[in-house]
């Protein structure tokens, strides 16, 4: 197992890729801290799963842009298995299609809040128990790179925020913490089933080289990847996963 003994925490874990993820570190032999933020279903039913197949997880409720709930998750992950060595940091989301016209303050400041300043706070309260070894990943998005679809300006920033955090988080942390992100593109989650028609997702899975859209499992094993010891030469980057659908 890739990360036998390792502790990790899933920020956005109760469902679609930060579910998977849980459950692919487990399954590579890391300790689980899973946060979630209304879906408790899927993060205790990850914690069954994983303690049904003789790993050690836990789920707890917390909302990643405000300090207590982070600092309360750092804590009881540190009281549960005494160190951290990933932080996998997968909150985040669109919370709806506005353009620029109707831009509002506050939904530019929420989506920002969302998912950059979230980031910044996981990664700040896990950094004084990470030792060298230790990994970050964190979700991006392909909008980071292209600008994103109609309405999602602020999503495609606080993306491109992300991006820019993890190269400049690699030169901080370096050598001791690898630092890296993931840029999905269509993958098959809630996040398509609310913002994205289904006919747009049909034609960008059959204009991408591999046919079809990913599928959070596919997201969660590079992640995991990513965390491991067989990427210890990886640190700063932005990782495309979408099917081919963009190079960068």
């Amino acid at each position: 197992m890739k990360l036998q003994g390792k502790t990790a925490i899933v920020t956005g874990g109760g469902r679609d890729i930060g579910r998977a993820c849980a459950l692919e570190l487990a399954a590579q032999g890391a300790n689980v801290a899973i946060n979630y933020h209304s879906s408790s279903e899927g993060a205790d039913s990850a914690v069954a799963e994983i303690k049904a197949a003789g790993g050690n997880a836990f789920a707890m409720q917390g909302d990643m842009t405000q300090e207590a709930d982070v600092k309360a998750l750092v804590a009881k992950t540190v009281a549960e298995f005494g160190k951290i060595d990933n932080l996998m940091h997968v909150t985040g989301g669109i919370v709806g299609r506005v353009t620029m016209l109707d831009m509002t303050l506050e939904h530019w400041n929420k989506v920002m809040t969302l998912n950059a300043t979230s980031f910044m706070l996981a990664v700040r309260e896990c950094l004084p128990h990470m030792g060298p070894g230790s990994s970050i990943v964190s979700m991006a998005s392909q909008a980071g790179r292209d600008g994103g679809g109609p309405g999602s300006g602020a999503y495609a920033a606080s993306k491109g925020a992300v991006m820019t955090l993890t190269r400049g988080l690699a030169k901080e942390l370096g050598p001791n913490i690898r630092v890296n992100s993931l840029c999905p593109g269509m993958i098959d989650t809630d996040f398509h089933n609310v913002f994205t028609k289904p006919e747009v997702r049909t034609h960008v899975a059959n204009v991408t080289p591999l046919k079809r859209e990913g599928s959070s499992e596919d997201v969660a094993k590079a992640a995991v990847f990513l965390a491991s010891d067989e990427a210890a030469f990886i640190t700063g980057a932005n990782v495309d996963i979408n099917g081919g659908m963009l190079f960068s």
